[in-house]
């Protein structure tokens, strides 16, 4: 069985892949039919750098002024992100604590699309994503990953809400 679970740096979910850890993968031998082994995907997207103005990387810089940031905070910029993606996954990894077969990824953009779209591409079986408990206008207004994966994604989705002690935090 492959499976991908949605990380990012929410409560929601880690609680998530904790839930998928010990309900889905807590067999001693996590092994599918075959003797072929499950696969756990962590995937983390985050959002690519804002592009303001005409330019490519134009960004205002005062009335009617555009300034173009150079190549090295654009890069210094993008790294940091990667290993911010990074350090979110390293945590999300450390729960899997050997216990089945796991690789992370990280990607850039719309994590609602691109959740759907690598679901998709990985052929998997089962995606899996932690659920905040936004309100009926805060949906409205932010949008729902969630809510979009289920619509959406070509494979079944699995939402984990979190207990709720945690949804009142």
């Amino acid at each position: 069985m492959r499976v991908i679970v949605g990380i990012d740096e929410s409560d929601e979910s880690l609680y998530a892949l904790q839930w998928t850890v010990n309900n889905l993968f807590n067999g001693p031998i996590n092994s599918a039919a075959g003797g072929e082994r499950n696969l756990l995907t962590l995937v983390h997207v985050h959002q690519p750098s804002k592009h303001y103005g005409v330019g490519p990387s134009a960004f205002p810089a005062g009335p009617g002024v555009a300034a173009y940031p150079s190549t090295a905070l654009v890069d210094s910029v993008r790294k940091s992100q990667e290993q911010i993606s990074a350090c979110i996954l390293s945590r999300a990894l450390e729960m899997c604590d050997n216990k089945m077969k796991a690789e992370t990824l990280i990607l850039e953009g719309n994590p609602k699309d691109k959740l759907c779209e690598i679901s998709e591409e990985m052929k998997v079986d089962l995606l899996i994503v932690g659920n905040r408990g936004l309100g009926r206008i805060q949906r409205a207004f932010l949008g729902s990953v969630s809510d979009y994966c289920a619509h959406y994604a070509k494979c079944p989705v699995l939402i984990v809400k979190p207990p709720k002690k945690m949804a009142g935090q």
